[in-house]
């Protein structure tokens, strides 16, 4: 049987780190999107006041598979 996947793109911010920012958008894609497989960071970016950093800023491409349709229901990814 054949899949199709879809690639959505999110926006995370972190305080501590960019592996935390990955850490905590994949967390939140995942409370919303069903049969997610991967992620890419398409960017990272720091946000800098005072030339200090204050955050860390990922785009992330996050793959999901979409339902077949066959179940029953609906939501995100259907």
């Amino acid at each position: 049987m054949a899949s199709i996947a879809r690639i959505t793109t999110i926006s995370s911010r972190s305080d501590e780190s960019f592996e935390d920012a990955v850490r905590q958008g994949i967390a939140r894609a995942n409370e919303t999107l069903r049969g997610i497989e991967g992620a890419w960071v398409k960017d990272h970016v720091v946000n800098i006041a005072d030339g200090r950093i204050t955050s860390w800023q990922v785009n992330l491409e996050v793959t999901f598979v979409l339902d077949d349709g066959h179940s029953s229901g609906g939501g995100a990814g259907s």
